[in-house]
C-alpha cells in the first residue's frame, strides 16, 4: 500500500470500512440491515481517531460501487461523495464482487474466483475473476444479473463465494464450484488493495463524477478482450 485511504462499503447487508494510514490498518465490518445510513458516519469518524488522522491527511476514498442492494449503494457512493467533498479528495469506485474475490486470492491463495451475490427476485450478480501478476483479482468477463439456471461456462473446481451461492446451493452444485462459506459478504479492507492500484495509476474521479454500477441483463457470458 502506498496510498493513505479510507474505503466504504454499503452495498450489502454488510456494512464494512477500512482505513490505511501510514502503514497501519484499521478497519469495522458488521452485518446490520437497514442502519447503514445511521451508522455510517460515526464509524468513519471512529476510525480516523484510531488512526489519529483526518480526512485531509489521506490520500482519497474508496467506495463499494457496487452491485447490491440500490439504497444501501446509494448510501455508500453519496457519503464518500460528500467527505470527499470536505476534504478536496478524490475517489474510486470498487466492485463489491471484486472485493469479495480478492479477498478470496489473499486469504486462500485462489487464483480464479465465481463471485455470486443475491440480487433477489431469482437472480445473482456474477462476476469472474483472476488473479494478474500483481495478485490483484481482475474481471475476465463483464458483471451481469442473471438467473442461477442460466449462468453459462465450465467453472468445475473454480473458488466461489458470496451470498449467491448460499440462496441457490443446486447452482453450486450442478457448476461443481468450491463454495468458500465464510466469504459470503464484500469486505473493505479488500478494496483498498484495489483502490491502491487504482490511485498509482491514476485511475480515479473527482466527487461529482461517482457514480455506482448497475450490471445489466445478459444472454451470454462475453470473455473481456485479452481475456481470452
Amino acid at each position: 500500500m502506498k496510498h493513505n485511504l479510507l474505503a466504504l462499503d454499503a452495498s450489502t447487508e454488510a456494512l464494512s470500512l477500512a482505513l490505511y494510514f501510514k502503514g497501519e490498518m484499521h478497519t469495522h465490518f458488521e452485518v446490520c440491515p437497514q442502519q447503514h445510513s445511521q451508522k455510517i458516519l460515526p464509524l468513519v469518524e471512529s476510525l480516523l481517531a484510531k488512526a489519529n488522522c483526518s480526512l485531509n491527511d489521506l490520500d482519497g476514498i474508496v467506495y463499494g460501487r457496487g452491485p447490491g442492494s440500490f439504497t444501501g449503494v446509494r448510501i455508500g457512493v453519496s457519503v464518500a461523495q460528500g467527505l470527499a467533498y470536505s476534504a478536496n479528495l478524490k475517489l474510486c469506485g470498487v466492485s463489491t464482487l471484486q472485493a469479495m474475490a480478492q479477498q478470496a486470492m489473499d486469504s486462500k491463495g485462489c487464483n480464479e474466483v465465481l463471485s455470486a451475490i443475491d440480487a433477489r427476485m431469482g437472480e445473482v450478480y456474477l462476476g469472474h475473476f483472476e488473479k494478474n501478476a500483481s495478485g490483484l483479482a481482475m474481471a475476465k468477463r463483464e458483471e451481469i444479473v442473471v438467473k442461477p439456471e442460466s449462468i453459462e461456462g465450465k467453472f468445475a473446481n473454480i473458488a466461489a463465494v458470496g451470498t449467491g451461492w448460499e440462496s441457490y446451493p443446486n447452482t453450486a452444485t450442478s457448476l461443481e464450484v468450491h463454495v468458500l462459506g465464510n466469504i459470503t459478504l464484500p469486505s473493505a479492507e479488500y478494496m483498498l488493495l484495489l483502490g491502491d492500484e487504482a490511485f498509482k495509476n491514476g485511475d480515479t474521479v473527482e466527487p461529482q463524477d461517482a457514480q455506482p454500477h448497475y450490471v445489466r441483463d445478459t444472454v451470454t457470458w462475453k470473455k473481456l478482450p485479452g481475456r481470452e
